[in-house]
């Protein structure tokens, strides 16, 4: 099979099927979908392709058929019956500012009257929608198609002034509602985001909206399989290491058989021949870290959330859970569900290396304010680790958590000084993508982490020593036989307890023995 060139930021359906890239087809979720109703909303993180499914969209109802040759839908489609469309975009716009939604979508909608030669009265933004839809549908004698792509990029955008949120939200409201009322002139209406917003606060007006985010039959609508990537991707996979593709880029799920990939990671890897976190590197947003730092979620938390079906649809300007920011944008995925009488709940978790190793880059720098310190603790830490260097490491942790300024501790509101001071710990040891596991369960107990690295074992176990005796935490290594677990690894294994002092901040004792 010949290489194809990469479609790295193409979001256009006929550039790319006209300038002969690789394509994996996803017109056999859209042909689902026409069967299958009418109004749609799915959510998913930022760069998975939504963009261009709705561009496939676009040219399915204008009736371009070259474009469709040797694809799922092109025999399953009347190609004689045309379709207008409308679609709104809000992707490109910056909404910081009051009356740059009203601005922007007043422009888009001149563009497309102009373009479609309808003429509108109205003056409100909803009614010259309606208008348009109803114009066109008598113009061609067949309803439209409405394609909404980044529905929800205003209230995003404005997320820092809840003020000028919640009027974005409130005039988007109204404008979507608009759909439903102009039911008859639409044929099908898709609506495409990052986060997903309260059906309450936002779709009261469109309740006959159809949302598809976590329904296993779509799950792969957008992002790649592991069957695409040996198939549509074969000529690019020599030279690579595909377990090493796997861990660094697979493991998002919305509930389906199978999990998938990040376009945008994959053709950057196959463009570089780099294993890098660029889909992170692209844009993680300062308002989600913040945002972490400010409710104090401890990092040990992140790997092992759990959250309702309710819970991660609770997203509105005035509540935000934590649990819906991070899956919703992508940074946690869901590992499994767990019913539980009549709720369904999901256990959340890092997809894959990338986000682990990134997210928990990304907290270290913000708590220490000093990213090139951090960068420079990080690659001293391997370096010691490598080594065995023990007491190298303890030196390297107190000036780490010495550098920690005195306002993080005063305002540190975590229940649980020990998580805190662990969570510090596994931080540094996921920003270096290394092998961790936190509460590590075993028939004797549950560890606090271990890390293997190098062909060798490392146990930690973390105490107060205002809230527990000298020694305990050696204590309980030995006493508890956790190293029992990894012997048959036939690794060396190293019990190492560290004890820490509210008093001082910092470690008390750094002890460390071999199993």
């Amino acid at each position: 099979m010949p290489r194809r060139r990469l479609p790295i930021g193409i979001q256009t359906f006929r550039e790319l099927r006209e300038g002969d890239c690789y394509y994996v087809d996803k017109t056999a979720f859209l042909r689902r979908l026409l069967d299958g109703g009418k109004h749609y909303f799915l959510s998913r993180p930022r760069r998975f392709g939504k963009s261009l499914f709705l561009d496939t969209c676009k040219e399915l109802f204008e009736g371009n058929e070259p474009l469709f040759e040797g694809l799922h839908i092109h025999e399953h489609w009347d190609w004689s019956v045309r379709h207008p469309v409308v679609r709104l975009s809000f992707g490109s716009g910056n909404f910081t500012e009051p009356g740059s939604l009203q601005a922007d979508l007043a422009d888009q909608l001149n563009a497309i009257e102009r373009r479609a030669g309808v003429v509108s009265e109205s003056a409100t933004a909803p009614r010259r929608l309606a208008f348009l839809l109803e114009a066109l549908h008598g113009r061609s004698g067949q309803p439209a198609a409405v394609l909404i792509d980044e529905y929800d990029k205003p209230i995003l955008d404005a997320l820092e002034t809840p003020e000028l949120a919640r009027a974005h939200r409130d005039f988007l409201r109204g404008l979507y509602s608009t759909i439903k009322d102009s039911d008859a002139d639409i044929r099908f209406s898709f609506l495409t985001g990052v986060s997903k917003f309260s059906k309450v606060n936002l779709f009261s007006g469109l309740n006959n909206l159809r949302d598809i985010t976590l329904d296993p039959r779509y799950s792969a609508i957008c992002g790649y399989t592991e069957a695409d990537l040996d198939t549509v991707f074969a000529p690019e996979l020599p030279g690579l290491d595909r377990d090493e593709i796997r861990d660094w880029y697979n493991g998002y799920s919305w509930l389906g058989e199978e999990n998938v990939y990040n376009p945008f990671d994959i053709l950057l890897l196959f463009d570089s021949r780099e294993f890098k976190a660029h889909w992170f590197e692209t844009g993680t947003p300062s308002f989600l870290v913040d945002l972490l730092f400010q409710r104090r979620v401890s990092s040990l938390a992140l790997d092992d959330m759990l959250g309702s079906s309710d819970l991660l649809s609770a997203f509105d300007v005035d509540h935000i859970a934590t649990e819906a920011l991070l899956f919703q944008t992508g940074y946690l995925t869901i590992r499994h569900t767990e019913p539980r009488g009549g709720q369904v709940y999901y256990r959340l978790g890092y997809p894959n290396q990338e986000v682990r190793q990134s997210l928990n880059g990304s907290l270290l720098n913000r708590m220490t304010g000093d990213a090139s310190r951090g960068a420079a603790h990080s690659a001293r830490l391997y370096d010691l680790l490598l080594a065995n260097d023990f007491a190298g490491l303890e030196t390297l942790f107190h000036a780490f958590y010495a550098s920690i300024p005195y306002e993080w501790y005063t305002s540190n509101d975590i229940a649980s000084y020990e998580g805190y001071y662990a969570s510090v710990f596994y931080s540094y040891f996921a920003a270096l993508g290394l092998d961790v596991t936190v509460e590590d369960s075993s028939s004797h107990g549950r560890l606090d982490m271990a890390v293997r690295f190098n062909d060798n074992v490392y146990l930690f176990e973390f105490k107060v020593v205002e809230m527990e005796p000298e020694g305990a935490a050696m204590a309980q290594l030995k006493e508890r036989r956790y190293a029992d677990k990894y012997r048959g690894l036939r690794q060396p294994i190293h019990l190492v307890a560290v004890e820490f002092s509210r008093e001082t901040r910092n470690l008390a004792a750094f002890e460390v023995e071999r199993a």
